[in-house]
């Protein structure tokens, strides 16, 4: 099992149960013992809004546990790439961002699972070469909004080659976590689909996704016997525009 990724502190506990000290989830949802190390020649960033506190269903932590060197900080902003990595020098040109606009891979024309686009949305030319220049990923974790929250933050971010995604499957959360749009994926699903594209190596994919299998069935299995267990949901957000009041 590879060593805990570096993390931010002062994520408060949700309840009295006992946490993993490596996987931050709750004792009996512990999946430390199914973590298979991955090699990687890509680097992986993971950034996760601090709101974004589902220790049960959560993968993001889950996900850098699998590789050696990479990084899961949790936090709003970072003035650049290199802060947000911990390292003196870092080109954002060279890392490429999963992009949460409006363009979707099902309506450009391409059947594949892994596109790089331009900033108008448009699938941008030399794929393969661009696919090719990549030296690290950035993920983004937590809800749409959320996400979305992280991208506009950090402005670092623009300098980034966009990438989207084109899932054939929908995500395996299925009932347990809806996702706004059927090309949502949960951060370790997200991680095996563009890692195992980009160095062309299904084995990632293979070993990423059968973790996550793991992670939801002791889920199940640990609910069943213990509900409280079970995240709350979270409260729904009230978009109804409201009247505006005059102030005398």
């Amino acid at each position: 099992m590879s060593r805990p990724p570096e993390v931010e502190d002062g994520i408060a506990p949700m309840s009295a149960t006992p946490d993993c000290p490596h996987c931050r989830k709750p004792m009996p949802l512990c999946v430390c013992e199914d973590v298979k190390p991955i090699e990687s020649r890509l680097a992986l960033l993971i950034l996760q809004h601090p709101q974004e506190q589902d220790r049960a269903l959560g993968t993001a932590r889950l996900t850098a546990m699998h590789f050696e060197g990479a990084v899961l900080k949790i936090g709003l902003s970072w003035p650049s790439l290199s802060k947000a990595l911990g390292r003196s020098v870092a080109d954002p040109s060279r890392w490429a961002v999963l992009y949460l606009g409006s363009a979707k891979a099902a309506d450009l024309d391409t059947t594949e699972e892994v596109v790089a686009i331009n900033r108008k949305g448009e699938i941008a030319e030399n794929q393969r070469a661009i696919l090719r220049g990549i030296e690290g990923v950035v993920l983004l974790d937590g809800t749409w909004s959320q996400a979305k929250a992280l991208w506009w933050r950090n402005a670092w971010m623009l300098k980034c080659q966009r990438l989207i995604l084109g899932p054939i499957h929908p995500s395996r959360y299925g009932k347990l976590r809806r996702e706004p749009r059927r090309d949502g994926l949960s951060t370790i699903e997200a991680a095996a689909l563009v890692l195992a594209y980009l160095e062309k190596r299904p084995d990632i994919a293979d070993t990423l996704n059968a973790s996550f299998a793991r992670m939801l069935e002791k889920y199940r299995g640990a609910v069943d016997e213990q509900p409280s267990l079970a995240p709350k949901p979270r409260p729904k957000r009230d978009f109804r525009r409201r009247r505006r009041t005059s102030t005398p």
